[in-house]
């Protein structure tokens, strides 16, 4: 529930942008993509303090490069849809901010499934995991030693 608040408070902002870029005359994606790109760091710093509980100084720079990468995936969909609607140039579909509402759409659905299940759950751990047993060799492993051998004098 809190990570949908936050996500209609990167909406507004994201809406609230493309408003004011799309008056001051820039081109419908160059607006855009500069709402995006303010929206994403908005909702990095609400969703960092409120929804994650994770404000401190000492990693901002770690966490904002975690949630950013996250939130590629869904911006990069997000910031597809807008432009493949837009550049029809349909009356409703072509519409700038229909655009923007089916692009946020798609990149809520993106960027929740990602935080939910890859950066706070545990299916990275478990990625992580598989890919070392299938890629790290088994002699840069640490193993216990062999066990000594019936009369040796090992213990």
């Amino acid at each position: 529930m809190k990570f949908t608040a936050v996500a209609l408070v990167g909406f507004t902002i994201s809406a609230g942008i493309l408003r004011l870029g799309l008056e001051a005359g820039l081109r419908p994606w160059a607006a855009r993509l500069i709402a995006l790109i303010c929206a994403m760091n908005v909702t990095f710093l609400i969703n960092r303090r409120f929804v994650f509980g994770a404000l401190t100084r000492k990693r901002i720079f770690t966490q904002w490069t975690a949630y950013a990468a996250n939130s590629a995936v869904g911006n990069f969909c997000n910031y597809w849809v807008f432009v493949t609607l837009e550049s029809t140039h349909r009356a409703v579909i072509g519409d700038p901010y229909v655009a923007l509402l089916a692009g946020s759409i798609v990149a809520w659905a993106i960027n929740f499934t990602g935080a939910r299940f890859v950066v706070f759950g545990g299916a990275a751990r478990r990625l992580m995991a598989r890919w070392r047993r299938l890629f790290v060799s088994p002699r840069s492993r640490p193993s216990a030693p062999a066990p000594a051998e019936p009369g040796s004098s090992r213990q």
